[in-house]
């Protein structure tokens, strides 16, 4: 005969995060049981199980959503690689979501994730703009390095008016202490705080990695150049030496 028991408990957020408990519970106390009654088994449910299963289901949507920002970037710009660089701002965008849940003295929770989801396709537009006027620059015939200063000195005050404007629009939100408000609140926190980190490290990042990319490009060109022209002279020397 089995015996269930179900175990439900009432946390008080203003006192502890209700994660916290959740992962004390399962990673101290349940092994200590499991150890002690082998055949005790056990599962969580409620809130907790589905929020397990909504941070699943939006990893599999993060992923999706990044291909997509990928591809949709890699046809208009004929590049494999430059995607890449303007999605390089994306781990920082998520680092100053997470920073400003710290300065605000909110946790992340699921709502915060859904925002850094929506802020990956926020934050690429800034560095989108810089890749594109370095593009152009260089097809105008100048150096890539005059390229590259270039687009920050003369996108700066676009790229900061559209991240300060964003910024600002979404501070009522922040900082709205309504009951209705409440559920918003972690996705405009991760919106702000994510463009305004990204925008720094846009300025700085996408100029500095198109030129890395520019010179790993010249180094492969380089190496393939020398290994057809040794092929090259090993096909006409083997072909001097048939004709002799």
């Amino acid at each position: 005969m089995e015996t269930f028991i179900s175990v439900t408990a009432k946390v008080n957020p203003d006192i502890i995060e209700p994660n916290t408990i959740l992962r004390d519970v399962m990673n101290q106390e349940i092994p200590q049981y499991v150890k002690q009654y082998p055949d005790v088994s056990f599962k969580l449910q409620g809130n907790s199980k589905e929020q397990q299963d909504a941070l699943v289901s939006l990893a599999q949507g993060f992923l999706f959503a990044l291909f997509a920002i990928y591809a949709l970037m890699a046809i208009p710009l004929k590049s494999y690689s430059q995607p890449l660089i303007i999605m390089s701002v994306i781990p920082f965008g998520i680092v100053g979501a997470i920073v400003g849940h710290l300065i605000l003295g909110n946790s992340v929770s699921v709502l915060s994730i859904c925002g850094i989801i929506a802020l990956s396709g926020v934050v690429v537009n800034d560095s989108l703009i810089m890749v594109d006027f370095v593009n152009r620059a260089r097809a105008e015939g100048k150096s890539m390095i005059e390229s590259a200063i270039q687009a920050g000195s003369e996108r700066f005050r676009a790229i900061i008016l559209t991240s300060l404007t964003t910024f600002m629009g979404l501070m009522p939100i922040v900082f709205e202490r309504s009951l209705q408000a409440q559920v918003v609140i972690p996705m405009a926190i991760s919106l702000a705080f994510g463009i305004l980190f990204a925008t720094v490290i846009t300025l700085l990042l996408v100029p500095s990695l198109y030129m890395i990319l520019d010179d790993i490009k010249a180094v492969f060109s380089k190496t393939y150049r020398a290994k057809r022209d040794l092929e090259k002279a090993a096909l006409e020397t083997e072909s001097k030496a048939l004709e002799a």
